[in-house]
């Protein structure tokens, strides 16, 4: 996985405790569950996209030995 999923993850979840603290709170809020469960199939989007691209894929760099210009 790499950073940039692992920090997608990291929110998700501290988003999911804060609408749940926010529940506790001060009552359910439909669209605050809304765009945490967007936000939760976006990180399930970009999860899949990392683990299915081949390793080579996200490697930078040069794509041919020897010098470069």
């Amino acid at each position: 996985m790499s950073g940039p999923t692992k920090a997608m993850c990291v929110i998700t979840v501290a988003a999911l405790v804060l609408t749940t603290a926010y529940t506790v709170a001060l009552g359910s809020s439909g669209w605050l569950w809304f765009g945490w469960i967007v936000l939760g199939v976006v990180t399930i989007g970009m999860a899949a996209a990392d683990s299915s691209a081949p390793a080579g894929a996200r490697r930078r760099g040069p794509t041919r030995p020897g010098p470069q210009p």
